[in-house]
């Protein structure tokens, strides 16, 4: 069995690790602001849990997400350029990012399309990811086809 782990295994759990805290804590938030309407002792609570725990996972993540860019780079993979894939994975996290920072003073304020609109794009980003040979990038493990060639099979006697 081989037990090895690399900076890259380790950097890419913490990235979905942060990832999962941030959106699981997002889906969190969005209940409480619901809960925000009829009741003043609740006001203002999801908007601080978003921005001391959504907006900091997700920085985190983008952070852990540089990291694993430079590492690949530095392994002689580069993502740039496989296909499409990677250039409109970042304009999603790019969008979502945007929307994290903006999404405690909207839920301040009592609005929700912020942080609902973050959500649909993370969905819309795990797809893109998952599914990345759709947007162009090749598979990472190409299956070998290997044929031996006819003239090097001796003749049965």
């Amino acid at each position: 069995m081989n037990f090895r782990i690399d900076a890259v295994d380790v950097l890419r759990w913490l990235h979905f690790l942060t990832l999962g805290v941030g959106v699981g804590a997002a889906v969190v938030v969005l209940l409480l602001s619901g809960f925000e309407e009829g009741r003043e002792d609740l006001q203002g609570l999801a908007a601080t849990v978003w921005s001391k725990v959504v907006t900091w996972a997700i920085r985190l993540s983008i952070v852990v997400g540089i990291a694993l860019l430079v590492l690949a780079i530095q392994g002689g993979r580069n993502p740039m350029k496989n296909g499409s894939y990677f250039h409109m994975k970042m304009l999603l996290v790019l969008i979502l990012a945007g929307l994290t920072e903006m999404a405690p003073k909207a839920l301040a304020a009592g609005r929700r399309g912020a942080a609902l609109l973050m959500l649909v794009l993370f969905l819309g980003t795990s797809f893109v990811v998952f599914n990345k040979t759709l947007f162009g990038a090749k598979p990472r493990f190409a299956p070998a086809v290997v044929a031996a060639p006819a003239a090097a099979v001796p003749p049965v006697k």
